[in-house]
């Protein structure tokens, strides 16, 4: 404090609005800076060209494998595969002209019989509508009453619940496995 009286003594006013601006802090002890150690530039220039030729290095074999495509194992046909192809292919003799026609012809009309099912499925649908709106506005037309209440949707009729037979049938004595899966999927890099 003694300071801060001394400096507020040259000040030209001696008040003590003058002291508030003046703030002191204790001395730190504190150490000089290590000094670096200077490297040869001859060995910053070697560690320079080192990352560079790594950096190069890395993309031209990026650049090289960018060509090749990924094998797929999937896609790989297996070597007994290969060796049994003989005994595997079949003897198929080629279809006949006659045959082809007839094929074709089957084909038009399957097609043609299901157009017209679906025509018919169509119309159907179209008549119950139809019959429907005009139940309603015969209705509408005796009581608006009864036509609200009839267009009203029925809240007991939408949590259905149906149970029935299943695909398979379960099989006796199964025991379900754990659930561990193994991730076999290969990485390439």
């Amino acid at each position: 404090m003694s300071l801060l009286n001394a400096l507020s003594r040259l000040s030209l006013q001696s008040s003590p609005v003058a002291t508030r601006f003046l703030h002191i802090s204790p001395v730190l002890c504190a150490e000089p800076l290590k000094k670096k150690k200077k490297l040869d530039p001859q060995v910053v220039k070697q560690r320079e060209d080192r990352r560079k030729k790594k950096i190069e290095k890395q993309i031209r074999r990026l650049e090289k494998n960018a060509r090749q495509l990924k094998p797929v194992e999937e896609l790989e046909v297996p070597l007994d595969l290969i060796d049994n192809k003989a005994k595997r292919e079949r003897k198929l003799t080629p279809l006949g002209t006659a045959e082809l026609e007839q094929r074709a012809l089957l084909k038009k009309e399957w097609a043609r019989y299901k157009h017209d099912e679906k025509v018919a499925d169509f119309q159907i649908i179209d008549r119950l509508v139809q019959s429907q709106n005009k139940a309603l506005e015969e209705l509408r037309r005796e009581s608006e009453e009864l036509y609200q209440a009839a267009i009203e949707v029925d809240m007991k009729l939408l949590p259905v619940s149906v149970k029935g037979p299943v695909a398979t049938p379960p099989i006796k004595n199964y025991v379900s496995p754990d659930g561990d899966y193994v991730h076999q999927a290969m990485k390439w890099e």
